[in-house]
């Protein structure tokens, strides 16, 4: 309550309990209570301890990574689809154990490699979430430390016991008394008398062993058994009370002073209650030390071996008739272990354990609870410290008579592996399949019998290339075999429909998504399996098919087939010829390259001799058709008939785009007109990147040549240009007069007409009556339009330029962007009888002259006074 109060507040209370304790200790003796009062407050007043945060640990090679991949609950149809049809990724569902290689890259099984040198587990969680093979997973990472990696290792069995010091094996002292329970002086014993004599008695037994009862006399008890005691005075009670029946029961128990001595966690002398026994004695002394025996605790009374307790009947059996109750003054004694021998790999407990006498093999895995179900004992194998003190690997078939009955000795280790993960007799179907996974294979097995139909496809699959890897028996070298799944159900007897042998892997592509992720790791084996005189076998596709990339090369493979790997063309695909580079190696000197015309369209009209036969590193090359492109469209905004987006042709002009939407309405203001092109504003940004940059090199050295001379209001007015060019927002606006446009017959040459590009945008915003007047003037306004007026007249209106404007450049912006600068005037220094329009923009801008150390800032200051007309003008109409 105090730690929750405000500090006044804990002030307060803690000084008022002060003064309570004081009233209450004037009549008792002095006590170190006001120290003890002060010291609480001391403590409440010091802050906590802030505990230092625990480095996280980075991978490095050979780290060790436990990683969870559980299935996302609200993935998309896509990831389930590719999740289900992916063997690969179900095998690496779920959570497992991985170890990096010596360069700190995860290697995970059918994907490709990660490096993760250098990551902590939270920077390798995000890596792995961004991979997009692993797009269907919630994903989970821990690196195991030096401390978990030792973890992993065998630990000694049954310590863990002890590991949390309580009550478990604390002996009952409320529930009945068991009938061998032996009494003693301090135990209580409860009598009642009923019958002629009435009543009820708690007795203690004396020091001496002796119970004193009334009209019965003095009972020796010591020694004996509650059972025996309660008999003999039911016997006393008949003979010397007549009339009278007893009921005898144990009252309060007495506590009894033993010894755990020897290699416990804490030796020393204890004191329990009677009913103890060995087990419950260890616990008060925090169990056995990693060095003492569970096996041979022993039971000493009066200095003589009176028992002998193995811990591991208890453990292993649940037989408790060794754990012996404890008398006062006995002894537990727990000596050093004896020889231990480590049971690791595929069995149910793998841990170190305490050998007694000699043991066989098949006697250590029954310790460690037997063997796994995936356990593969015929290649076990012991490892051994032998006679010369070397240390040697012994093979034992722990599944044979012999090798079960083999002894083991003290310091061995058995590890049992496991059975492999390749299933033998059986083909595996991965990919856009519906039912996924391992399949029985037997002789004669073909395509279709893997896939009868269609319906055992996901929609969207390619049945026109399936890839099946196959491995020799022998050898293990892989081979790839592609087949027309199509042409297998058309003509089962085909070539297409390929004969399956064991441990084959089909893989059923989808039209929708990429194929190199499963195509790479096939390609690594292939490359580790190549040498000179035996290329690596792969080809390319390029360019307009659905599915580019490198694919296997198989023998006999043809242009045709390179492009059914990748998934036929596309829509937009150049189908009279094609390009096929190939590379190859002259009289061991030097690689020459070649290039072949293909004709695609007699290919596809299947002339055979067309079809040239690939070699290894092939590429081939699908043009795009000419004048192929995404369909083009152009918004008109504003006062248009109909306005819109509208798709247009390449070639066709903005009159004509204008004319399809109707033309312009009455209240179109065609001189203010806005037309927007994205080319124009990459370039125009382009452009201010490169003032920016030149701007502050020019700051830089300014501000080193100026440093002693002064140069402050330079330095200052450059900067804030600086930020102001910086924050300049390109627009892309191209000047044009739609009004000349819009007033031009329809049968006149359109000479400068607008021919438009993909996204361009043209506003045509409503009748304008207002004149603006920017820049170094006493008043940035805007006024109404009034015919006859000048451009000085609109200055003056506004209060006349600063000291600070350049006279000789004020210029105008018309409505559509087109910029008069005008010839001399009377008194501003240039013309100001220009012919002002409605919509029009007067800028006077900064006299650059005063700051001639940058000598390209009236640029800067153009650029910026349009933009801001430009980007305003935008905001206006919207």
């Amino acid at each position: 309550m105090l730690d929750q109060l405000p500090p006044a507040q804990r002030q307060q209370a803690l000084q008022a309990l002060e003064q309570l304790n004081r009233q209450e200790r004037d009549d008792e003796p002095e006590t170190d209570g006001d120290e003890d009062l002060s010291r609480l407050q001391e403590d409440r007043e010091q802050p906590a301890a802030i505990p230092e945060r625990p480095e996280e640990a980075e991978a490095e090679g050979g780290s060790r990574l436990v990683i969870n991949l559980n299935p996302k609950e609200d993935m998309s149809d896509a990831e389930a689809r590719t999740l289900r049809g992916d063997a690969a990724l179900q095998r690496i569902q779920g959570s497992h154990y991985y170890e990096l290689d010596e360069a700190g890259t995860l290697v995970l099984p059918g994907l490709p490699n990660i490096p993760l040198l250098g990551l902590t587990a939270e920077a390798i969680q995000q890596r792995l979430g961004a991979e997009p093979s692993l797009s269907p997973f919630d994903i989970e990472v821990s690196v195991l430390d030096a401390e978990s990696m030792a973890a992993d290792a065998l630990e000694p069995f049954g310590y863990e016991v002890f590991d949390s010091i309580g009550s478990r094996f604390e002996p009952v002292t409320t529930g009945p008394v068991p009938p061998d329970y032996v009494l003693g002086p301090g135990d209580t014993i409860r009598v009642q008398l009923f019958g002629n004599v009435n009543g009820i008695y708690e007795f203690e037994v004396t020091r001496d062993g002796i119970l004193n009862l009334p009209e019965l006399g003095p009972i020796t008890v010591a020694g004996l058994p509650f059972s025996e005691f309660r008999a003999d005075l039911n016997r006393r009670v008949q003979e010397m009370l007549i009339g009278t029946q007893v009921s005898v029961t144990m009252g309060r128990l007495r506590t009894i002073q033993v010894f755990v001595l020897g290699d416990a966690n804490r030796p020393g002398s204890f004191v329990v209650s009677s009913l103890s026994t060995i087990s419950s004695a260890l616990y008060n002394s925090g169990g056995i030390s990693e060095i003492g025996s569970l096996r041979n605790i022993q039971l000493k009374r009066s200095g003589e071996l009176v028992a002998t307790l193995d811990l591991y009947d208890l453990l292993l059996n649940g037989d408790t008739s060794g754990d012996r109750r404890l008398q006062s003054g006995d002894v537990i004694f727990i000596p050093p272990i004896g020889n231990t021998v480590g049971v690791g790999g595929a069995v149910r407990r793998p841990a170190i354990y305490e050998l007694v006498g000699q043991s066989t093999i098949s006697e250590v895995i029954r310790l460690a609870g037997g063997l796994l179900p995936e356990a593969f004992p015929n290649a076990a194998r012991l490892e051994r410290i032998n006679a010369e003190r070397v240390r040697v690997v012994i093979s034992v078939d722990a599944d044979s008579a012999e090798g079960a009955a083999s002894a083991v000795t003290g310091g061995d280790t058995l590890y049992v592996p496991e059975v492999l993960q390749d299933l033998n007799e059986s083909v595996v179907l991965a990919g856009h399949v519906q039912r996924p996974g391992p399949y029985q294979w037997r002789e004669g097995m073909r395509l279709t019998d893997l896939l009868p139909s269609a319906l055992d496809l996901i929609p969207g699959a390619d049945a026109d290339y399936v890839l099946v890897r196959r491995e020799d028996g022998a050898s293990r070298r892989v081979h790839i075999i592609s087949a027309m799944l199509s042409a297998a159900w058309a003509d089962p007897r085909s070539v297409e429909n390929v004969t399956l042998q064991a441990r084959d892997s089909v893989h059923v592509f989808s039209l929708a998504f990429g194929r190199q992720r499963v195509i790479a790791p096939i390609l690594e084996e292939l490359q580790l399996q190549s040498s000179f005189g035996e290329p690596f076998n792969q080809v390319q596709v390029a360019g307009r098919v659905r599915a580019s990339g490198t694919y296997p090369l198989e023998p006999g493979m043809r242009v045709s087939d390179l492009i059914r790997a990748g998934g036929n063309l596309a829509e937009e695909a150049y189908t009279l010829e094609a390009e096929l580079t190939r590379y190859e190696i002259i009289d061991n000197e030097y690689r020459a390259t070649d290039v072949f015309d293909i004709d695609l369209d007699a290919i596809l009209r299947g002339f055979e001799a067309a079809d040239l036969l690939l070699k290894a590193h092939d590429h081939l090359s699908i043009s795009t058709v000419p004048m192929w492109d995404s369909e083009w469209s152009v918004t008109l905004d504003g006062e248009i008939k109909f306005p819109g987006e509208y798709r247009i042709r390449r070639g066709e002009s903005l009159r004509q785009v204008i004319d399809r939407a109707g033309g312009l309405t009455d209240e179109a203001f065609a001189a203010g007109s806005i037309f927007l092109r994205q080319s124009l504003r990459e370039r125009e940004q382009e452009q201010i990147d490169l003032l920016v940059r030149r701007l502050e090199a020019d700051l830089v050295s300014l501000s080193l040549q100026t440093a002693d001379s002064g140069g402050a209001t330079t330095l200052s007015t450059g900067r804030v240009l600086l930020d102001q060019l910086r924050s300049a927002e390109p627009v892309g606006r191209l000047v044009i007069d739609l009004e000349q446009l819009a007033a031009r017959a329809p049968a006149e040459e359109l000479v400068d007409d607008v021919e438009l590009r993909d996204g361009d945008h043209l506003l045509v915003p409503t009748q304008s009556q207002v004149v603006t007047v920017i820049g170094e003037v006493q008043q940035n306004t805007s006024h109404l339009f009034q015919p006859g007026l000048t451009r000085d007249d609109y200055i003056e209106m506004s209060g006349g330029i600063t000291r600070r404007a350049d006279r000789k450049h004020v210029y105008v912006v018309r409505a559509s962007g087109a910029v008069i600068t005008g010839g001399r005037s009377r008194w501003f220094g240039s013309r100001g009888d220009t012919d002002m329009r409605p919509g029009d923009t007067i800028v006077a801008p900064l006299d650059t002259d005063r700051i001639r150390p940058l000598t390209f800032w009236t640029n800067v200051t153009q650029i910026l006074y349009q933009g801001a007309i430009a980007v305003a003008a935008i905001q206006a109409f919207d």
